[in-house]
């Protein structure tokens, strides 16, 4: 397996395209509640292709921060922060997707079975962002994530596109989250997502916007109620 960061294959622009479509899509207005579509761990049905999407698209490396896409058709896709060797260095920002789409059903007269096909290249473009940013970054995903899910919440099935957020060991995954915390976090993978996808010089202004809506989420997180 290999990855190959140029050419972008058509495959790794519809990914591309479908994961920033999730991410950026206009937000439905949260009611006076916010009950994000999340919960702790392996939604029902779901773990086999998760997870070799996931071991797939990290390539041997190992995410503090993963959030990847399974949608209903079309290829799987992920955002990760990996982090450096050395203490201080800059971790590695990673858009990843496979070349065709990872489960898929093999069918024949008999019948058909779903297969995982884990044995294809990787097209991936990443990028280096500053390990104070990305270290942030883990931990306040971690915190709201935690306060935004209770540990007694479940995932839950769901027969359409999946989002399986990991973050330092926290499993959490559902539906596209479009309220509370979960609706800043969107914005951030929007951001990260971008970043991976783009030049050096238009990615500071993403370090920025990052940088102020991780503020913006910490004081919540701090304001809000001990539950």
């Amino acid at each position: 397996m290999s990855r190959h960061p140029h050419p972008v294959s058509a495959a790794r622009r519809l990914a591309w395209l479908g994961l920033a479509a999730v991410l950026a899509a206009p937000l439905a207005q949260a009611a006076d509640g916010c009950r994000l579509p999340l919960g702790r761990g392996w939604p029902p049905a779901t773990e086999n292709h998760g997870s070799a999407v996931e071991q797939l698209l990290a390539a041997k490396a190992e995410p503090r921060l993963s959030l990847t896409l399974l949608p209903t058709r079309g290829a799987e896709s992920a955002v990760m922060l990996i982090p450096a060797a050395a203490d201080g260095a800059d971790w590695t920002l990673r858009h990843a997707t496979p070349d065709g789409r990872v489960q898929v059903w093999n069918g024949s007269r008999g019948g058909g079975a779903l297969e995982l096909r884990v044995d294809q290249d990787v097209d991936s473009e990443e990028a280096p962002i500053p390990a104070a940013l990305a270290q942030r970054l883990v931990a306040t995903w971690k915190r709201a994530l935690e306060q935004a899910v209770p540990a007694d919440k479940p995932a839950e099935y769901r027969d359409s596109e999946q989002l399986l957020f990991v973050v330092d060991g926290l499993r959490v995954s559902g539906a596209r989250p479009d309220c509370g915390y979960g609706e800043t976090l969107m914005e951030q993978a929007t951001l990260l997502t971008e970043a991976a996808n783009e030049s050096a010089g238009k990615r500071e202004r993403r370090w920025r916007a990052l940088g102020e809506s991780l503020d913006q989420l910490e004081r919540l997180l701090q304001a809000a109620p001990a539950s």
